[in-house]
C-alpha cells in the first residue's frame, strides 16, 4: 500500500494534522506502516499536515557490485556541504544530532553524497505524486545510492516525511519521527555515523524531506 498525499487529503479536511509514518533501515525488508500520530494545531496558520512513512529491517552488510558489473556513472551534480544545505536540511540535522546527544550518543558526521542522494529523492517524490522508499520505476534506497556512486558502505539507511503548513518543517520532521519507534531506531541507532538531509519544497509549500543514514 503506497500513499498519494494530494489523494487522501480532500477526506481528511476534518483533521488538522495528519500523521502516519514510514522509514527504512539498510536495503531489504518488507514493509509495515506504523499508527497515525496526531500533533499540534495553530489556529492562525495554514491547516498543517505531516506524513512520515514504516520500518523495515536487515543486518549490516557490506554491498559491493556484481562480479562482472560496471560501476555506474556518478552524476555531474555537486555533492553539498552542510554550509552548502538549506534552512531546513540545516534545521533537521542539528535536531537529530540534539536528539543524539540527549541519549548520550555521538553527533552524526554530515555526508555530502548522501544530501545529494537524499534532494533528489525528495524532488522526484514530489514531482511525480509518491510517498515511498520505492519509485514508481522500482528504485530503492539501495539503487540511488548507486546511481549517485555510492557503491560501497557497511549499513545503509532512510527516513522520509512530508509536510504543510510548519513554520519549522524540518524540526516537526524531527520531533514526529522521535516519537515512531522506526524512525527514532534510525536517529539512534548506534551502527550509523553520518547523516544528512534532502528536501524539496513543492510549488504549493508542501516540503519533502529524505533523511539518509550510512556507515562506510
Amino acid at each position: 500500500m503506497e500513499f498519494n498525499p494530494k489523494g487522501i487529503f480532500p477526506r481528511l479536511l476534518s483533521v488538522s494534522i495528519l500523521g502516519l509514518l514510514r522509514v527504512s533501515i539498510v536495503v531489504f525488508g518488507a514493509a509495515a506502516f506504523c499508527h497515525g500520530v496526531k500533533g499540534q494545531s495553530a489556529e492562525s496558520r495554514p491547516v498543517a499536515r505531516m506524513i512520515t512513512a514504516a520500518p523495515t529491517y536487515s543486518r549490516p552488510r557490506r554491498v559491493s557490485p556484481e562480479p562482472g558489473s560496471t560501476t555506474a556513472v556518478v552524476a555531474v551534480v555537486p555533492s553539498p556541504s552542510f554550509t552548502d544545505a538549506n534552512p531546513i536540511e540545516k534545521r533537521a540535522f542539528e535536531e537529530t544530532n540534539r536528539e543524539r546527544a540527549k541519549n548520550g550518543l555521538p553527533a552524526f558526521v554530515w555526508d555530502a553524497e548522501l544530501c545529494r542522494m537524499a534532494r533528489k529523492h525528495s524532488e522526484d517524490m514530489a514531482r511525480q505524486g509518491y510517498f515511498s522508499h520505492v519509485s514508481p520505476n522500482g528504485m530503492r534506497l539501495r539503487d540511488r545510492a548507486r546511481a549517485v556512486g555510492i557503491v560501497h558502505y557497511q549499513v545503509l539507511g532512510e527516513n522520509i516525511a512530508y509536510n504543510l503548513g510548519y513554520d519549522d518543517p524540518g524540526g516537526f520532521a524531527v520531533e514526529r519521527w522521535m516519537i515512531s519507534p522506526g524512525h527514532r531506531a534510525n536517529i539512534l541507532y548506534t551502527g550509523f555515523q553520518a547523516m544528512a538531509i534532502g528536501t524539496f519544497v513543492a510549488a504549493d509549500g508542501s516540503v519533502y524531506l529524505t533523511q539518509s543514514f550510512i556507515t562506510r
